[in-house]
Formats: C-alpha cells, structure tokens, sequence
C-alpha cells in the first residue's frame, strides 16, 4: 500500500478534519513511529457516536498500518465527576464494560480489537514523569488559553467549576507526548487541546516525540460528532450562525437516552428511537437521520441501501450514494417515515453481533444497571 492510499484511509469517513494532511505525510514519509491514540471518559453506555465513530477510524488507521490505542482516562473522568466521581468505580467500569464494549464496537466496524492496545490512565499517571510533562506543557500555555480549553469537558467559560478542572487540558495534551503518540484523535469537540499539543510540540524540554534526532509534532484526526436524535431548542433556525451553534450543541448524549442509540439496544429500542427522531420533510441541512445515513450507512461508497415501501407510495428504492438519498428526500420523492424505518433496520443488523455478545456476557452490562450514570 502506498502513501497516497494510507492517507486516503485517514481521510475516510467519519474523518471531518486532520491537522495537517501535509504533516501526515510527512510521517509517512520519514518512517516514523506511527502510534494512535484516542482517550475516553468513562461516563456510562456507549452509544453509536462513540462506538461506531471511532470504532470505524481505529479500523481504517490498522488498514492503514498504524498502532491503535485506547486510553482508558480514569482519573481525567474522576476531575470531569463522571460516574458520581467515584474513581473505583470509573476503574472498574473502564475495564470491565467500556473496553469489551469498544472491543465489539471496533469488531462490527471492520477492525480488528486484538490489535488495539487498551491503556488505563492510572497505570502511567503514576509515574512522575508523567507530571514533569504536565507541567513542562502549562509552562508553555497562558491561563486565558487554558480556561478556552476547558469547554473540551463540556463546561463553560464562567461556570463554578473547582481547581482540578484547570490541569484537565495540560493532562491531555500530557497524553499524547508521555506516550509517544504521532496520531492523536478524538471527535471534533476535542480539537482545542490537540491544537495546544501541535504549538507546545517544539517548546517541550520532557519527552517530545523524537524520531532520528528531530522533534515531531503529532498529527490530530478529527472525527464527525453524530447528532442526537432530539428535536433542537429551536425550529426552525433562521440564520447561518445560529444554525452553526445549535448544530454544535447538538450531539448524541449518553444522558439523554432517546437522543442516541447504544451499541446494545434490542431491535424494538433501536426501532422506537428512530420513530421518535427529529426528522423535518425536505430538511437536509438539520437532520439527525440523515447524518446517520451519511456517516455510518454510506461511510465507503458505492454501497447499496434499499429502502423498502408498498407498492403504492412507489416501492423499494435502492441508493449506491448519500448524495442520491439527500436529493430524493430534499425533493420530497423520500417519506421521513421511510428513511427512519430503513436506518433502524440497517443498526438493528449491523449491531446484531454486539447484542448477541452481551445474550452470553451479560455481567458488563449487569455492572452498568448498578452505576450512577452522570454527564
């Protein structure tokens, strides 16, 4: 495989962003040590947006012939009061749901989760090297740059928020270089502190990632967030900008159940939520349906999705592109009941094996249903 078809593979859906494309190629190039990484809180079930939008790129980065990475952040989610802000809690969650669960979310994805290596945060976080870069990194960033920073955790500039919040961003910019990560990614939410990571790359004293002599600066993939299923706080959205700022407040949400789907709902939870979904007539630009049908149903194109109605509302149709399903429904020759009914039923077989997984295994899931699931 060469270069041009790596990159290609980091570019795929649900890629939105990759600072930089030249970087990478770069990377690429000079045969440097090409190690990804993704962290997550762990703040209860995994739904699509988590699952199956990093579990396709860690499918596309081992396609690509990069080391994939997990980390486990136990002790950024105790900071963010994730799980009541019981760290024994968050640990014992991390091991025993979210890895099996990302492991069977990267499985159905096309990837293979033998070859991601799965990292808890407290296993390095320990080391006082660690805590040298940490504060290698802050003496590199201002305070004001910091408190920017801190809506990567979904808290707001100006909210109450305590002390430990603060070390949040340089903990995870402390991430990628501690463990010598090229490629770090995350969803286009986290994109500010992966930005503070490229600028500080060439300013750090401690642990740079270094390839024959030269310090490099990682490369930051950005996936697509999913939008949840709910109706936004206002319809219909006038201006161009206002529909930017709703649009990104809009993502699917483990706190709102009816906003997202798990990877282990039953088929009549996954069928029910569909029905339920926010999903206008004609309305392209603002359609959670739809955005489910461009990044997870038509992620490689061409691709064949049929859509089955009676025969008197013009009986089945079957797309090979998003663009073909997107005009028919902007013209209105596609009903939304229709495309609810035929995305259900594409996440009801392609989630079939991870249903299955949790019939036998059904302890991860036990855990869960004794947790105090937070935001």
């Amino acid at each position: 495989m060469d270069i041009e078809e790596r990159i290609n593979l980091v570019l795929k859906k649900p890629t939105e962003e990759v600072l930089t494309v030249e970087n990478l190629r770069y990377l690429f190039e000079v045969g440097a040590p090409l190690q990804h990484y993704i962290g997550f809180e762990i703040s209860g079930y995994i739904h699509l947006g988590t699952g199956l939008m990093a579990g396709a790129k860690i499918a596309d980065f081992q396609k690509a012939g990069i080391k994939t990475r997990i980390f486990l952040a136990d002790w950024h989610s105790w900071i963010n009061d994730k799980l009541g802000g019981d760290l024994e809690t968050i640990q014992e969650v991390a091991l025993k749901y979210f890895k099996v669960g990302m492991e069977r979310s990267i499985e159905v994805m096309g990837g293979n989760p033998k070859k991601v290596e799965f990292v808890l945060a407290s296993e390095i976080l320990e080391n006082g090297d660690y805590w040298q870069t940490v504060i290698d990194i802050s003496k590199n960033v201002t305070l004001s740059r910091v408190m920017r920073s801190i809506t990567i955790m979904g808290r707001q500039m100006g909210e109450a928020i305590d002390f430990a919040k603060l070390i949040y961003p340089m903990m995870q910019v402390a991430d990628i270089f501690y463990q010598g990560v090229t490629i770090a990614h995350a969803g286009m939410d986290q994109r500010k502190a992966h930005v503070i990571a490229i600028e500080v790359a060439q300013k750090l004293r401690y642990h740079p990632i270094i390839h024959n002599g030269e310090k490099l600066k990682p490369v930051a993939v950005h996936h697509h967030l999913l939008l949840g299923l709910q109706e936004p706080p206002k319809w219909p959205i006038e201006s161009e900008e206002e529909f930017k700022e709703i649009k990104a407040q809009m993502k699917m949400s483990k706190s709102k159940p009816y906003s997202a789907v798990f990877i282990h709902d039953s088929p009549e939870e996954i069928k029910q939520k569909l029905r339920k979904a926010f999903c206008p007539a004609r309305e392209v630009r603002y359609n959670p349906v739809l955005d489910w049908a461009e990044y997870i149903i038509f992620r490689e194109e061409p691709t064949e999705f049929t859509i089955h109605r009676p025969a008197k509302f013009g009986g089945d149709i079957t797309y090979t592109t998003f663009e073909e399903l997107k005009r028919d429904f902007a013209e209105g020759k596609l009903h939304p009941l229709d495309l609810k009914n035929a995305v259900a039923e594409y996440l009801i077989d392609l989630l079939e094996p991870v249903r299955k997984y949790f019939e036998k295994h059904p302890e991860p899931l036990e855990l869960m249903q004794q947790v105090k699931i937070t935001r």
